[in-house]
C-alpha cells in the first residue's frame, strides 16, 4: 500500500501518530484547526503541513486515507461533513477518536451511500502510546481493514491491534475497555484512601505502591502510574485537585464519557453494572465534595493521559 496518510486533529494523539507514522516511513499530511500546533510539526521529516481542509485533501493521493483524531461528537460530524465535499468514491476515513458506537454506525452509513468507506478505530494506550505503539481496536469491513492492516500494524505495539466485524464494533470495545478502567482506578482511589486513613498504621504509601509492583496479583500498568504519580507529587498528592475529571487517557469527548455510554448500554440490555455505575457515582460526588480518591483519579489520568492536574478536565 501507499504509505501516505493524512492526520485531522494534532493533539497529544494526533501529533504523536504523526510522529510515529513519519519515524517508520509514512508521508503524513497533517491538519488542525489551530495553526500552532501544525506548525510545531511542520520539522518532522515526512511531514506535510496543511492550513485548509481543502489543501488537506489535494496534498493527498488517491484513494485517500484520512485518519480523524478531533473529540467526539458534533466536531466529528463536523469534519466528516466538509471532508465528504471534497472527497471522491474510494476514499477512506478513519475515527480514531472516542465516538459514541451509535453514532458511528449511523456516520458510516452516510458515507457508504456516498461510497466513501469508513473503518472506527479505539486507541489506547495514551499519548505515549500513540507515539510509540499503541492498543487498537478497529470496527468496519473485513476487506477495508484488510486492505490497510499495514497501517494499524505500524501504529501498535507488537500484536497490539485487532479486528472487529461491523461498524462501530472499535468503539464499542474501547467504549467498555474505558468503563473497565474507570472500575479499576476507582477500585485503586478507594483501596489507597482507605490505607491513609487507617488509624493502627503510618503506611508508607510509595513503599506499597512499590511493592505492589514487584509481582503481585494487582500488578498492572495502573499500580506503576500510581507508583509514578506518588514520585512525582507526594503520597498527599497536596498540589492534585480533588474533583476528578471525566474521560479516561485516548482522544477526549465532549458530553458523556465513555463509561456513562457503557452503563446506559447495560441497562439497555438488562445487565447489572454495579461497579461502573458506581464509579461514575463516585466521580460525580467528588465534583460536589472535593477528596482524596479525586486526587487519586487525576493523579493516574495525568500520569498516562497527560490530562491537566491543575484544571482537570
Amino acid at each position: 500500500m501507499q504509505k501516505q496518510i493524512g492526520i485531522i486533529g494534532l493533539g497529544k494523539m494526533g501529533a504523536g501518530l504523526a510522529q510515529q507514522l513519519s519515524d517508520k516511513g509514512w508521508q503524513v499530511v497533517g491538519y488542525n484547526r489551530s495553526e500552532d500546533k501544525t506548525k510545531s510539526l511542520s520539522d518532522v521529516h515526512g511531514f506535510v503541513p496543511t492550513y485548509s481542509l481543502n489543501e488537506f485533501v489535494t496534498s493527498l493521493p488517491a484513494p485517500r486515507i484520512i485518519w480523524l483524531m478531533v473529540s467526539a461528537g458534533s466536531a466529528v460530524d463536523e469534519t466528516i461533513e466538509q471532508l465528504t465535499a471534497l472527497l471522491k468514491p474510494g476514499d477512506t476515513i478513519i475515527d480514531g477518536g472516542n465516538s459514541y458506537y451509535k453514532e458511528t454506525i449511523h456516520r458510516a452509513n452516510t458515507l457508504t451511500k456516498k461510497e466513501l468507506r469508513f473503518l472506527d478505530a479505539g486507541v489506547s494506550g495514551g499519548p505515549a502510546g500513540a507515539r510509540n505503539g499503541a492498543c487498537l481496536m478497529v470496527g468496519g469491513l473485513q476487506d477495508v481493514f484488510d486492505e490497510l492492516e499495514e497501517l494499524f500494524k505500524d501504529i501498535s505495539v507488537k500484536n497490539g491491534y485487532a479486528f472487529f466485524e461491523g461498524y462501530g464494533a472499535g468503539h464499542f470495545v474501547k467504549m467498555v475497555h474505558n468503563a473497565i478502567e474507570y472500575g479499576m482506578m476507582q477500585s485503586i482511589a478507594e483501596g489507597f484512601d482507605i490505607m491513609r486513613s487507617v488509624p493502627d498504621y503510618k503506611l508508607d504509601l510509595l513503599n506499597v505502591t512499590s511493592i505492589y509492583n514487584h509481582g503481585s496479583v494487582i500488578e498492572s500498568r495502573l499500580t506503576q502510574w500510581m507508583e509514578e504519580a506518588f514520585q512525582s507529587f507526594g503520597t498527599d498528592l497536596e498540589t492534585i485537585p480533588g474533583s476528578a475529571g471525566q474521560g479516561g487517557g485516548g482522544a477526549g469527548q465532549v458530553g458523556n464519557s465513555e463509561a456513562e455510554w457503557t452503563h446506559q448500554t447495560a441497562q439497555e440490555l438488562g445487565i447489572r453494572d454495579r461497579v461502573i455505575a458506581e464509579s461514575l457515582d463516585a466521580r460525580q460526588y467528588s465534583r460536589e465534595t472535593p477528596n482524596y480518591q479525586g486526587k487519586i483519579i487525576n493523579a493516574l489520568r495525568n500520569m498516562f493521559g497527560g490530562h491537566s492536574v491543575t484544571h482537570p478536565e
